[in-house]
């Protein structure tokens, strides 16, 4: 039987991107979105679920049990963007991108677990970032949320071993999606004292973005984790410099690393 796939933001970028690699390759395969009927055309089902609404993570995990008799896989690719000086986002800007990117997903883990626990098998792929590893100049708020769903998950793979259920990170660098557009920005403001740092970081992130890898590497990437019998706990996918800047973090002073973003973002 083919193995059945649940992907939160499943209509567009690197989500879209998955489904549609793994409709290919014969996987039954649900999307997720907030207005799914806006994706009629989607060469797979797009279901109405958003992550920051206990209720609809319950009703289309259901559904897919009901439809399908089984869940699989669960790929955890709902995010979203934030940038700017930590100073002056608002703190309710900064917990609405926690509510998406860290307790979404750890929700829509807990809708899945007793479906998984009662097949004894299932695998859990939460989609982070490589700036999750490392805090970032006017992008702390995503790194930190980000930053949060990767460690959460070493604890929850200890947790869940015992029920034969897998649990992995994959963090992407840039892609060419259209997640700059869905970002929360916050305002350059004229008498900031940080207009034009963040300015032309926001900039350089933007053209990062544009410029980004084909997310098709992405589905490419998860495929071979789905038919990897053992996953680590860490992948990452993206250009050789985003992937390396991780083992540099690693094995250079502090000071020494910071001074490399610093210059790298031009502050």
């Amino acid at each position: 039987m083919s193995k059945v796939v649940l992907i939160t933001g499943g209509s567009s970028g690197i989500g879209k991107s998955v489904g549609e690699y793994l409709t290919q390759k014969g996987f039954v395969v649900y999307g997720t979105s907030r207005n799914p009927e806006n994706y009629k055309n989607s060469t797979f089902s797009i279901l109405k679920l958003d992550v920051k609404n206990n209720d609809t993570i319950r009703e289309t995990v259901n559904t897919v049990i009901e439809n399908e008799g089984k869940l699989d896989i669960l790929i955890n690719n709902a995010g979203a963007g934030i940038t700017g000086p930590i100073e002056e986002i608002p703190e309710a800007e900064i917990k609405a991108n926690f509510d998406t990117n860290f307790f979404g997903p750890i929700n829509v883990i807990k809708a899945v677990l007793p479906q998984m626990r009662k097949q004894q098998s299932g695998l859990i792929i939460n989609i982070t970032s490589i700036a999750g590893y490392m805090g970032l100049p006017y992008r702390g708020v995503y790194s930190a949320s980000k930053g949060a769903l990767e460690l959460i998950t070493e604890a929850f793979r200890m947790e869940l071993k015992g029920f034969n259920i897998n649990m992995t990170n994959v963090a992407p660098g840039d892609f060419a999606t259209n997640i700059a557009a869905g970002r929360y920005h916050a305002p350059l403001l004229d008498d900031s004292p940080y207009k034009k740092p963040y300015g032309n970081t926001l900039k350089l992130m933007n053209e990062h973005v544009d410029s980004g890898s084909n997310p098709n590497m992405m589905a490419e990437a998860i495929y071979k984790i789905i038919n990897t019998k053992h996953p680590k706990g860490h992948y990452k996918v993206g250009e050789f410099m985003q992937k390396f800047s991780i083992v540099l973090k690693r094995i250079l002073p502090d000071k020494v690393y910071e001074k490399l973003l610093m210059n790298h973002y031009k502050l």
